[in-house]
């Protein structure tokens, strides 16, 4: 270890101590939360507050060493082998005690127990650990999956199983992006189901898996994503606050256009023709959502938390990354699946690509729209990704509603007042309802279900729009209520 990585003092995978304590279960925290985490360094002869090289006397040192490793030996369930080393710094002697990453999850110390015993780090320091995290270090230790053990107290009809094999269909067929890909996609049975995990084949009968109902919605598992809208830059005031349930494709479409709603719309010139231009770009926004509905962790009963600020927008996904993932391997492409049967049915459905893809590709269409590279904060008890609003360089020259260039960055942005001013920005609620009017004009009976394939968005929010057009008095319904004819009042 280098005196300036000493100077950069304690952190997540560091750790000093001045002296050996007397007691080793001061120490062996540190050693078991190492374990259960990235793996880390616990370095005795630094004070751990002025970061001072004490060191040790060359004729105890070799006592200490030995004590260390007897410590831990007889404290530490399953069996921890640390790598003990000497290192000079400073002129003096240090004792390094480096911990990897284990693989037979939890660690505990005996002594407490596995109920009292388990420690993990967070934010650079170590913490008992909590239920939840326990829970995730078994399934981590025996290499299983959450999503794909059996949902207890959830029955399912054979009715219930034929919904989620012609849902999955439509989702994948919906989201195809070629005439080839959608004409390749096949029905999804029961077997596959099974092979993927998310039923679970018993004597003969099916039985759903967690996946089956995180999926679905139903269950008792409480899962759900949370979009805000705040005034500044922290959550102190809102402005707007949602919550969404119900099958994970439609709430990936709710929050999408939740942020779509509220971030700002812009337009560019690309040759002679005006092109509609989002301040985040809308694949960007979208992967991120369905990356953090893939990968988070469904044991934690957080939920996702889409957030829209001043200056950015917010994601939170419940849960620490996976064993063997890291910030660096997973911005490189590097993906650790935490639900496999998840994984198998987005892929199914067109929602992800090729696994590990998704974050470079997000990176990427960020910093191509000229906004700088998204943030990633934490991964030790969830994943935040930040993705800060506003150009910070831009060759392209942008344009206002009007036609007139813009200043300084190239974009000028703003809240529609719904009023006719060529100076507002583009609106897309209101070009999503401008195209919804459309629809129903040519085919004024049709089932709401027909306009939101047609449009290419959730029924629940067709519903809404035209809950809205009704109240607005802009949507007439003449006919039963088996047979609307849909009438529109300009």
């Amino acid at each position: 270890m280098t005196i300036e990585e000493i100077l950069a003092g304690e952190s997540k995978n560091v750790e000093f101590k001045e002296n050996l304590p007397e007691k080793s279960i001061k120490y062996m925290k540190s050693v078991v939360a190492f374990a259960n985490g990235t793996g880390g360094k616990i370095i005795f002869g630094i004070a751990d507050k002025t970061r001072e090289v004490i060191g040790f006397d060359k004729e105890d040192v070799f006592k200490k060493m030995d004590a260390i490793a007897n410590a831990v030996s007889d404290s530490c369930e399953p069996a921890i082998i640390p790598d003990i080393t000497l290192q000079t710094v400073d002129g003096k002697t240090v004792i390094v005690v480096e911990v990897s990453e284990g693989r037979q999850r939890p660690y505990y110390i005996k002594a407490l127990g596995r109920d009292g015993g388990v420690y993990v780090r967070v934010a650079g320091t170590t913490r008992l650990a909590d239920e939840y995290m326990i829970k995730e270090l078994l399934f981590e230790g025996s290499n299983r999956y959450y999503d794909q053990a059996l949902c207890t107290g959830l029955n399912v009809t054979d009715e219930d199983i034929d919904a989620l094999c012609k849902a999955m269909k439509e989702q994948a067929v919906k989201n195809a992006r070629t005439e080839e890909q959608k004409a390749s996609i096949k029905d999804v049975g029961r077997q596959q189901l099974r092979s993927w995990g998310i039923l679970i084949e018993r004597d003969g009968k099916d039985y759903p898996s967690n996946a089956f109902a995180i999926l679905t919605g139903n269950g008792g598992l409480h899962v759900a994503t949370q979009c805000g809208v705040f005034k500044g830059t922290t959550k102190a005031v809102f402005v707007d606050r949602r919550e969404y349930t119900g099958p994970l494709w439609e709430q990936i479409d709710e929050a999408f256009q939740f942020v779509l709603r509220n971030i700002h719309l812009g337009a560019t010139i690309v040759g002679i023709y005006r092109q509609d231009v989002y301040e985040i770009p809308p694949d960007a926004i979208r992967e991120l959502i369905i990356n953090a509905m893939v990968h988070r962790s469904y044991l934690d009963h957080g939920t996702i938390q889409v957030a829209v600020y001043d200056n950015r927008l917010e994601i939170t996904s419940p849960g620490k990354l996976p064993m063997g993932q890291t910030m660096d391997r997973m911005k490189e492409g590097y993906s650790k699946i935490r639900n496999e049967a998840l994984a198998h049915a987005f892929a199914y459905m067109n929602l992800i690509e090729h696994w590990g893809s998704g974050i470079p590709r997000i990176i990427d269409k960020v910093k191509a729209a000229g906004l700088r590279e998204p943030e990633f904060i934490g991964g030790e008890v969830d994943l935040r990704i930040n993705i800060y609003r506003g150009q910070v360089a831009t060759n392209n020259a942008m344009i206002n509603a009007n036609g007139t260039k813009n200043g300084a960055n190239g974009v000028k942005c703003g809240v529609d007042d719904g009023t006719n001013s060529a100076e507002v920005p583009l609106n897309k609620e209101q070009t999503q309802i401008e195209k919804l009017l459309q629809i129903i004009e040519k085919n004024p009976s049709a089932t709401q279900a027909y306009y939101a394939e047609k449009m290419g968005i959730s029924k629940r929010t067709v519903s809404r729009m035209f809950a809205s057009l009704q109240e607005k008095g802009r949507l007439v319904q003449d006919g039963t209520k088996r047979k609307a004819n849909w009438k529109i009042i300009r």
